[in-house]
């Protein structure tokens, strides 16, 4: 099961993440009082699909054989007034596709393990240790 813990001391916001073997950084820009010393939270988020949905449709495409070298998968999110959270999910490929395979890995991504937990959201227990 996927695991994470993040520790923060004294400087401002830079949080050391220990995510199974793998230590991360993520932090605030300057202007809201961090060192940019990492990606923030949300650009964290934003990574975890971006990376979810290259490995899924890589994975996938593997699988039918097709001829692709690379999956390349951009995204930006945008709040609006009511904080909702809105993001955009670009798809590029190289490789020798039709129309009809990139149509069937557009929809592949829909259905990504972090994109459906994105849509869906989470159930979050919170409790004092």
């Amino acid at each position: 099961m996927p695991n994470a813990t993040a520790t923060i001391g004294r400087t401002n916001y830079s949080t050391v993440i220990r995510s199974g073997n793998h230590n991360l950084m993520a932090d605030e820009p300057p202007e809201r009082g961090g060192m940019d010393a990492g990606p923030t939270p949300t650009d964290l988020l934003l990574s975890a699909l971006a990376a979810c949905t290259c490995i899924t449709l890589r994975m996938y495409a593997e699988r039918k054989s097709w001829a692709i070298n690379a999956v390349h998968v951009a995204v930006a999110a945008a709040r609006a007034a009511d904080k909702t959270l809105t993001v955009e999910r670009v798809l590029t490929f190289d490789g020798t596709l039709s129309d009809e395979q990139k149509n069937r890995l557009a929809d592949i991504a829909e259905r990504t393990p972090v994109t459906v937990a994105l849509k869906s959201g989470a159930a979050i227990q919170t409790r004092l240790g």
